[in-house]
């Protein structure tokens, strides 16, 4: 299990970093005071897994730092990354008692957990907490929808850019932009894992990284760090219609979510 040491900053609902953006967003202070009695938080470390699938899961949950992998493991022992779970995320379903998914812990990760049976009850007497969570249900559904495009009809470098440009909107939506409007961040997955998350290889991941780098889209520092210059220019490059929906607003995976939600 978890060590519970979280930041102290996290102690103060008005303080906290996805607040604007979380299953609480819509909460009036009455609202949050019911939140708050059953709350707690917990932390994991990079590599950690957070629950198996098939698993009891008694809590349901917000991301609130750090970024978490959802797998499914087939019969015969092959798994397949099947989504991204970032910082504002739900975790978990109401109403379903076990997980669906394995969910590991990409990086190290805060996540603000509710005790599930309270937070069902909760939805029938909170009205703002249900009609959130309805939001992002649907905006989950959209997300699946559009990863069914990335999958069947983009090339390998709109792959890449679109898994790109999606994390560094969810980063600039929580204040992660330097002085000069850049975006940077830690990639959270490996090569490897991006070529399981995208249905591409390995080789195909590194050829194509270094073509968005040559081209001056993206710098890499190391091999996580990843600073994005122009967003407008790489979204570009992701191949989807400028009048459609904006790329990234939750963090996609194959058949599952843009980062919506739930294990």
């Amino acid at each position: 299990m978890a060590a519970t040491f979280v930041p102290k900053l996290l102690d103060d609902c008005g303080s906290c970093p996805i607040r604007q953006r979380a299953v609480c967003a819509r909460c009036e202070p009455d609202e949050l005071q019911h939140l708050e009695q059953i709350k707690y938080y917990r932390s994991f470390e990079a590599g950690q897994t957070v629950i198996w699938s098939g698993d009891r899961m008694d809590f349901v949950a917000s991301v609130v730092t750090g970024v978490a992998t959802l797998t499914q493991t087939m019969e015969d022992g092959r798994r397949q990354m099947v989504g991204l779970l970032l910082p504002s995320d739900f975790v978990g379903r109401p109403g379903r008692g076990s997980a669906s998914y394995d969910v590991t812990a990409a990086t190290d990760m805060v996540m603000c957990c509710f005790r599930r049976k309270p937070f069902e009850d909760l939805l029938l007497s909170t009205p703002h907490v249900a009609q959130r969570l309805l939001e992002m249900t649907l905006d989950e559904l959209d997300a699946a929808r559009e990863w069914l495009l990335l999958l069947g009809r983009k090339t390998a470098l709109e792959r890449i850019a679109s898994l790109l440009v999606i994390i560094a909107r969810r980063r600039a939506a929580l204040g992660s932009t330097s002085a000069g409007g850049a975006v940077v961040f830690d990639l959270p997955l490996t090569r490897e894992q991006m070529a399981d998350y995208l249905g591409l290889t390995l080789e195909t991941v590194s050829r194509k990284m270094t073509d968005l780098r040559q081209k001056g889209m993206i710098t890499i520092a190391g091999n996580r760090r990843v600073t994005i210059t122009d967003l407008d220019a790489l979204a570009a490059v992701t191949g989807d219609d400028s009048d459609g929906p904006a790329v990234g607003q939750p963090v996609p995976g194959p058949m599952r979510r843009y980062a919506k939600g739930g294990a």
